[in-house]
């Protein structure tokens, strides 16, 4: 394992590999961080809804434009986690923090090349699917999908299939892709190739979190879906949690 200055922290590459045990860690991690700050974590989930309800009535540009800016945004709420650690609080001004300073390109480029895989994963589906299928999905008419029969329910599940599986990787080099790139100054590439080794390498311990997080989920929908105005903050918090265990050098013991 090699040491590297970045501009904010020191991080550890490789990322270090962790327990299994260490999945229920970062969530227990990022719940004392929105302990920290529950209404404005409330207030910035309930402004980011209301951002993407705006993009999404632009249709696909606005898909686009928030796949965008979302690592920026991310990449901010990882610098207000950071503040939270550091005893410091988390205020309005994180959340767009990212669009200030010299971290705002690095994270665009990280958010173009996650839409370039993205529309990937369409072309995927597309020829598994066939277009009119597609093009039912895009205008949002499920009755011209119902016509076409059953011939196409095959194609479109097998292209789910191998879209899901295809989309697990991808998700895996963006997961701490957004921190990497804001705290740690890495470039987009390299944040990504080091957030997807760092989550095969602690596969298991994604895998325990996956599943609790996954019943918190579930747990949070209950009542009215209110519950996901906290399940999502330590939801990103908890990113930052595994972040900062795996990749953030320890202090030297006094």
């Amino acid at each position: 394992m090699s040491t590297i200055e970045a501009p904010a922290v020191a991080l550890v590459l490789p990322g270090r590999a962790l327990s299994a045990s260490e999945g229920t860690t970062w969530i227990s991690g990022g719940w004392d961080l929105f302990k920290k700050a529950p209404l404005i974590w409330i207030v910035a989930v309930v402004m980011l809804f209301v951002l993407s309800l705006v993009l999404s009535v632009a249709g696909v540009i606005g898909t686009i434009v928030y796949n965008l800016v979302s690592p920026v945004i991310a990449g901010g709420l990882m610098k207000g986690c950071q503040s939270l650690e550091q005893g410091g609080e988390l205020e309005f001004e994180h959340i767009f923090s990212g669009f200030a300073g010299s971290r705002l390109v690095p994270l665009l480029i990280l958010g173009a090349i996650f839409i370039a895989l993205y529309a990937v994963l369409i072309l995927v589906f597309v020829m598994f699917a066939g277009m009119s299928v597609l093009s039912a999905f895009v205008v949002g008419d499920p009755s011209a999908i119902y016509a076409m029969g059953a011939a196409v329910l095959v194609p479109i599940l097998l292209g789910s299939l191998v879209v899901l599986m295809l989309a697990v990787p991808v998700m895996m080099a963006y997961w701490f892709a957004p921190a990497l790139v804001m705290l740690g100054g890495l470039s987009p590439v390299d944040a990504m190739k080091e957030s997807f080794m760092a989550c095969l390498r602690n596969f298991l311990a994604f895998l325990v979190y996956g599943i609790v997080m996954l019943v918190l989920a579930i747990v949070a929908l209950i009542p009215l879906g209110l519950g996901m105005l906290v399940w999502v903050p330590v939801m990103i918090a908890s990113t930052y949690a595994g972040y900062r265990q795996i990749f953030i050098a320890a202090a030297p013991a006094a």
